[in-house]
């Protein structure tokens, strides 16, 4: 589904917050949306793993990596594992790496860099707990929606302004 970020915000301006710039687009997938499912971890992408392991459909992956910018807690195996199991998207806060590849694939992604180094897998982090960055706190369960404007959070779904 296309979402234009301009638009919802136009549309809904009481029930959208706005996530501070900062993040680039790098999937092949460029306006995207759907439920947050969040995942707080700091160079450590074990619990990205588990997710993306998991059905995604109507999801988007929200994780707060603590804006490292040291190592990438998403690469192509992974990204393509979450396309697969047909997640709309992941936001993260921090980077990832192969991004040749990712940006080939059915995914949204949006991050705050690339780097070339995997993080460490020692089944550290947490899931499903609200998380803070950029200005605003995700909850599991309220939206997201990301396009090349930015990216805004909703506590409900929003419908596509006619």
């Amino acid at each position: 589904m296309q979402y234009v970020t301009p638009d919802l915000c136009d549309a809904y301006p009481d029930l959208v917050q706005v996530v501070e710039p900062g993040f680039r687009n790098y999937g092949g997938v460029l306006s995207f949306g759907g439920e947050i499912i969040t995942v707080k971890c700091y160079e450590d992408n074990s619990r990205v793993k588990e997710l993306v392991d998991e059905n995604g459909e109507g999801k988007v992956m929200v994780v707060d990596a603590g804006g490292s910018m040291r190592r990438a807690c998403l690469g192509d195996m992974l990204a393509e594992k979450a396309a697969q199991n047909g997640w709309a998207g992941i936001i993260m806060y921090g980077c990832i790496r192969d991004v040749d590849v990712i940006a080939q694939l059915p995914l949204g992604v949006q991050a705050l860099g690339s780097h070339p180094m995997k993080t460490d897998k020692k089944g550290i982090g947490e899931i499903n707990v609200p998380v803070t960055f950029k200005g605003v706190t995700f909850f599991p369960g309220h939206y997201i929606y990301a396009d090349n404007n930015g990216v805004i959070v909703s506590a409900s779904g929003l419908t596509i302004p006619s």
